[in-house]
């Protein structure tokens, strides 16, 4: 989601500074997932599609999910014949293959972008029928045509590039001395990670204030453990069940524990933030190569389910350790790429063209 909305807003500068306006854009996504309710809020129209995974191990789940799937290319057919797009722009994801099969069929050209080190299945079909393709790091050009594939980094949202890390920490309740751990397993939440850090809270809060992003499901939990603390500890623990101000999380933070998704190829590295990064693994899908990439360049620690519970010690080790934090600071920032949006929004233009 976040990827296509920072691709938004470039387009709309590129567009303007052109002078070769007017500009219509809209967002194609399923219907019950969270980009139905943050979509519309940054000022985007919202269309819904059928879809469904088919990487997955019960054979009936398989069936249904490619009856949603053929549904969804029919609704995506009927919208682009509408629509008549200019170009559609494809970020990956189940939710992208009913839309980028429309796009072939109807001829419209198709930008598929690649946030990941690695493609996952609609990636890896969506690949062969993109006229331009992009991704996060030359890592993955060993999996995908290059003769038509761009590296371009991960783009974010322009408040990566603003935020102030003083008023960030006022923003969001934070203290501007000593240590902020940022806690995060993206907008769904992580339960291994949340049960983690509530099994290790004495002794985090003990060296740092706390700002855990647990999803909604955990919310309730972990408001339940911060009662549970004494006072001084239960002021140093942040608890939002959700946080869609993302930027000025990572900017406020020291140090952070999270899931290895797509977005930290470019947030992490954006706002300068050291990682310990523990992949998630799925049905015939595994962030472990984000994780493993950021972990080459010195930014990040990766730790595996299995490993969690040395968890606790390594936040400690790392946070206790000034010139190491430092080091994968630096790392981090070597990584960014300031002008990905810009350059994603220009192949989506000349492929347009």
């Amino acid at each position: 989601m976040y990827p296509g909305l920072a691709v938004a807003e470039a387009l709309r500068r590129e567009v303007a500074d052109r002078g070769i306006g007017p500009l219509e854009l809209l967002y194609v996504g399923v219907r019950g997932r969270i980009d139905e309710r943050i979509v519309p809020a940054a000022g985007l129209p919202f269309r819904a599609v059928s879809s469904g995974q088919l990487r997955v191990s019960s054979p009936l789940t398989f069936v249904r999910n490619l009856a949603r799937l053929a549904l969804g290319s029919l609704q995506a057919l009927r919208l682009l014949r509408a629509q008549h797009p200019a170009a559609v722009f494809a970020t990956g994801g189940y939710a992208s293959v009913p839309v980028g099969l429309a796009a072939r069929i109807l001829r419209r050209p198709l930008v598929v972008y690649l946030p990941d080190v690695t493609p996952g299945w609609a990636v890896r079909l969506l690949s062969r029928l993109a006229t331009r393709m992009a991704t996060t790091s030359d890592r993955a050009l060993a999996h995908l045509p290059a003769r038509k594939t761009s590296v371009v980094g991960y783009p974010v949202r322009d408040d990566f590039w603003t935020a102030d890390r003083n008023s960030s920490r006022a923003k969001l309740g934070l203290s501007a001395e000593g240590h902020v751990l940022l806690v995060t397993g993206a907008s769904l939440g992580a339960r291994a990670i949340n049960d983690a850090i509530f099994d290790a809270l004495p002794a985090l809060l003990d060296r740092a204030q706390l700002l855990h992003v647990t999803g909604a499901d955990d919310e309730a939990r972990a408001i339940e453990h911060r009662d549970a603390l004494p006072q001084p500890q239960r002021a140093r623990y942040h608890v939002r069940g959700y946080l869609a101000d993302m930027p000025d999380a990572m900017v406020a933070a020291d140090l952070a524990v999270s899931r290895a998704g797509a977005s930290v190829l470019g947030e992490l590295p954006a706002a300068g933030l050291p990682a310990i990064l523990v992949p998630g693994e799925y049905e015939g899908w595994t962030q472990a190569p984000n994780a493993e990439y950021l972990q080459s360049e010195g930014a990040a620690v990766m730790l595996r389910n299995a490993d969690l519970l040395r968890l606790a010690d390594t936040v400690v080790s790392l946070l206790e350790d000034a010139a190491r934090l430092a080091r994968m600071r630096e790392a981090a920032r070597r990584l960014a790429h300031p002008d990905a949006a810009r350059d994603l929004a220009r192949l989506v233009l000349e492929a347009a063209a």
